[in-house]
């Protein structure tokens, strides 16, 4: 079933270069469809306008059919809560322990009032154990690795009981090792929960492990859609230029 459709979709921020310039997407239930591209390609915008923290200058997203352009108030905060974000930098609290920084993932469910109940509490040291983290969960943010700080971010995108998880570059500051497991949790969550990701990434060999559909932007415009394994050597520098290396 058709989850998000993107149609004609453009973005500008200077009322000139478009960043994002007439694209065009599907996903469905269960898709793991990685965004391929230099920096600047797009990418990162596109996810942005997904869950709307960035405003589309023209074009429709349609989310289960429904446009998602123009909501506001308690209908983008509900849209919102079905869509989860992965940031490359985390976007943690470095101050706050582990299991506090995963426990705001559910604000989306209460008012500035309100607290965190019992259930909210279950489910959180229920997601750090997901991704390895249960013990860590009185820990500072801060004394954790990269790793371990990527696998926190994805506990707390968990708490939003979502339906498609954004990551916007995700293990880009992370080793290879490190980068591979991290791809692992969200391949698995993909695959057990049904949860659609869109993934941007640079690197071929993760498109080819855990994507099964991959859109590659070049200043904004689609220049390949397809199955990652029929990404070749010469593709691969269409997408990149002629002196990258697959990697």
């Amino acid at each position: 079933m058709k989850q998000i459709e993107i149609k004609d979709l453009s973005k500008t921020y200077d009322g000139s270069y478009l960043a994002v310039n007439k694209l065009n997407m599907e996903v469905a239930e269960g898709d793991f469809i990685i965004l391929l591209g230099l920096s600047g390609s797009g990418k990162s915008t596109l996810l942005r306008c997904i869950n709307r923290l960035v405003e589309p200058s023209s074009g429709d997203i349609l989310y289960r059919e429904q446009s998602i352009i123009g909501l506001s108030g308690p209908e983008l905060r509900s849209y919102r809560r079905r869509i989860a974000m992965v940031f490359q930098q985390f976007n943690l609290v470095k101050n706050l322990t582990v299991l506090t920084n995963v426990l705001t993932g559910r604000l989306g469910y209460h008012n500035i009032f309100s607290g965190f109940n019992k259930a909210d509490l279950e489910l959180a040291k229920h997601n750090l154990e997901r991704v390895g983290l249960a013990s860590y969960a009185k820990r500072e943010v801060k004394q954790l690795s990269g790793g371990q700080q990527q696998r926190v971010a994805i506990a707390r995108a968990l708490m939003q009981e979502p339906e498609v998880i954004l990551a916007d570059e995700p293990v880009a500051s992370l080793d290879p090792a490190t980068a591979d497991s991290i791809m692992q949790y969200l391949g698995e969550i993909n695959q057990r929960d049904g949860i659609a990701v869109i993934c941007s990434l640079h690197f071929l060999s993760l498109a080819r492990r855990y994507g099964n559909r991959v859109y590659a932007l070049k200043d904004g415009i689609c220049a390949y859609q397809g199955v990652p394994t029929d990404i070749d050597e010469s593709r691969f520098k269409q997408i990149y230029g002629e002196d990258a290396q697959i990697i």
